[in-house]
């Protein structure tokens, strides 16, 4: 038998994202966001209201990165989303983070976090979510496989719970995508 909830905001799994921007001072920024995701072969939205600092920096660079939260950095990708920048400017240094420059966009790599899409604004949608271009995915090498690919069980990206409030780490493989289903029928 099934319960009803009625009208939610509940979708499984919701990336945690990590929305890295300059200011026009040049000083770095990351909030949080779990309302953002693949658009397109090379794009990515984000939905990001308009007073948010990462918004207004979006607007005035052009450009972001977007990491994936991972099971080590728990208590500092929670903390810089629930501090705004414009109450706490050093939110980033009381988390802990660090930052290099990307060499292909106007905007920071965490360096604690070993995987980001690196990213150029392409538009605000009508309803205000950020629309970017992918122009590089970059990976630190303590998170890449025998083949030299991202491995998700190194990585151990997390996922938000929306229904209990809890971040979710990720990385069993139960299957093969476009393989499995191909035993059916």
């Amino acid at each position: 038998m099934r319960k009803d909830f009625g009208a939610k905001s509940w979708m499984y799994p919701l990336p945690v994202l990590m929305i890295g921007t300059y200011d026009e001072a040049g000083t770095a920024d990351v909030m949080n966001a779990a309302w953002g995701g693949i658009y397109d072969t090379d794009l990515v939205v984000l939905c990001l209201s308009a007073e948010h600092k990462t918004t207004q920096n979006i607007r005035a660079k052009g450009a972001f990165t977007v990491s994936f939260a991972d099971a080590g950095h728990v208590a500092a990708c929670d903390y810089v989303g629930m501090v705004s920048a414009n109450e706490v400017p050093d939110k980033l240094a009381r988390a802990g983070f660090t930052v290099t420059r990307s060499a292909r966009v106007d905007a920071p790599l965490i360096d604690q976090l070993p995987v980001a899409l690196e990213c150029e604004l392409v538009k605000f949608n009508e309803d205000g979510n950020v629309v970017g271009r992918i122009v590089n995915v970059s990976a630190d090498e303590s998170v890449l496989g025998a083949e030299g690919l991202i491995d998700p069980a190194k990585l151990r990206p997390i996922a938000f719970d929306p229904v209990n409030n809890g971040y979710l780490v990720l990385g069993e493989r139960v299957g093969s995508a476009f393989s499995d289903g191909g035993k059916i029928g």
